[in-house]
């Protein structure tokens, strides 16, 4: 934990989320401006996957505040028509889905019967994806989902952010009942923290800013 220099990280994104808007603001357009520099310096090409509210604010954001033209891309097809209507009128790139092994390109239908159902927000559904995905190596992940305590990583703390919220826990916490000794319930279908950009491009993602982040893909 001292190796990777966790605690330091942790005080300064806790120091960051204090600030206010306009600290927070310029901080970001900061780091979208040393991103979009980082891609020039090598030479490369950026764009936004664009799909909900968090991907279209930042393809917003990046030309308004920024004045970064980055196109904005997506396949919008995944997305439902309210959305759809948005990005048309914003001027969004509508590029279609990747193809399945079968031949066929991917659907909403088929991306929900395969992957599962979004719920209320991808941070929601990462948690829950996890209680439905357990292995040895997310364990100390899953009970701290459960019960808010987490290990050494995460400081030892009590009732932290990591918890589920109650109502959640009481429809989807069953996966961890006989681990957990608790009795709550298990949906009879998967539940989706994935977006469209998924389905949209193999490229490496990186990441800009921290919780509810919003991919760009970088192309060759």
């Amino acid at each position: 934990m001292e190796r990777l220099g966790t605690k330091e990280k942790i005080a300064s994104f806790m120091q960051k989320e204090k600030q206010d808007y306009a600290f927070k603001r310029k901080y970001a357009q900061i780091r979208a401006e040393e991103f979009r520099s980082e891609c020039d310096r090598r030479g490369l090409n950026c764009h936004v996957s664009v799909g909900g509210l968090d991907s279209i604010i930042l393809y917003i954001f990046l030309h308004e505040v920024c004045g970064i033209d980055a196109p904005g891309v997506s396949a919008s097809t995944l997305e439902d028509q309210s959305i759809q209507r948005v990005h048309k009128a914003i001027g969004i790139i509508n590029v279609p889905p990747l193809l399945r092994e079968d031949g066929t390109r991917w659907t909403k239908p088929k991306v929900i019967q395969e992957f599962g159902f979004p719920v209320i927000s991808k941070e929601i559904a990462g948690k829950i994806e996890l209680l439905q995905n357990p292995t040895e190596k997310n364990k100390t992940v899953r009970h701290a989902i459960i019960t808010g305590e987490t290990g050494e990583y995460g400081g030892w703390q009590k009732n932290s952010k990591m918890q589920l919220n109650q109502r959640w826990l009481e429809l989807f916490g069953g996966y961890e009942n006989e681990n957990e000794g608790c009795d709550f319930q298990k949906p009879d279908f998967l539940v989706s923290s994935k977006q469209s950009a998924v389905i949209i491009s193999r490229k490496r993602i990186v990441m800009i800013g921290a919780r509810n982040t919003t991919a760009c893909h970088i192309w060759d």
